[in-house]
Formats: structure tokens, sequence, C-alpha cells
């Protein structure tokens, strides 16, 4: 069984090949995005998670893309958006939650493999315009 609380972000350093389902129970469709993360030492103490990929809408296929942040918060790890905003604490094994505006994200990082090839990111979304539920698998290539 794998320890998530041990596993550090710089363990999930490279590239990795994901694909995510989102259910969206307000209109109760599935979207899917499938591309690939890269995490990597940014140089300044931080590790960088960047996603490239395709959002699949029925017929319709756009470019997608986010980057965000791993930095050192003391001893733990923290999330950060691209500009520096907290996101989340870093916390494989536990439910982490974010607020945004009238919206709750609650989600839970873990690592689904003894050898730390495949990790999940779940996040459920609820709030007065969204409900819906976002899961991520990661394979290494």
């Amino acid at each position: 069984m794998v320890d998530d609380a041990k596993i550090e972000p710089r363990a999930l350093a490279g590239t990795w090949h994901f694909e995510r389902d989102i259910v969206d129970r307000l209109s109760g469709s599935t979207k899917q995005v499938f591309g690939e993360t890269t995490i990597s030492d940014a140089g300044d103490g931080r590790m960088r998670w960047y996603e490239s990929g395709t959002l699949r809408d029925g017929d319709v296929e756009l470019p997608v893309f986010r980057t965000l942040f791993i930095a050192k918060r003391g001893l733990e790890w923290a999330v950060t958006f691209e500009d520096g905003r907290e996101f989340h604490d870093w916390a494989p094994g536990e439910e982490v939650e974010h607020l945004c505006g009238a919206d709750t994200y609650r989600g839970r990082i873990d690592v689904t493999a003894v050898d730390g090839s495949a990790w999940a990111v779940v996040w459920t979304v609820t709030g007065p315009s969204k409900n819906y539920t976002m899961t991520t698998h990661l394979t290494r290539p």
C-alpha cells in the first residue's frame, strides 16, 4: 500500500499522461480532457506543475492548459496558482478544500500505484452555479 502522506512533489517529477472526466450534474453531461502533465523543478525552490491537453465536449475539441506551482511552506508544501495565489495544501491522501467565491472545491490527491507510477486527483465542486466532479488519472508514459 502507498503511504500518500510521505509523497513529496519532487517524487512525482517528470512527464505524465493524464485523462480527466468532468461529470457535470447540472447539465447531465460528461466532458473529457486528455493530455500531458509535467512536474519539474522551477529553479527557485518550487516545483512547476504544467498541464496541456485537449478538452472534448461532444464533437467540440478545444486546447487547454494551466500552470500551478508546488511551493515549500515551512516544513510542508502548498499548491499555488501561477500568479502565486494559494490553491490548497499539498496533502496526498487527505481531503483539501479551496473556496472560490461562492463555490467550494473539495479535493484529494492519491498515489495509486505502489511504485509511484500512477496517481489521481479528484475534485468535487459545489456552489450556486457549479455541481461537478472532476477526476484525473495520471500515468507514466
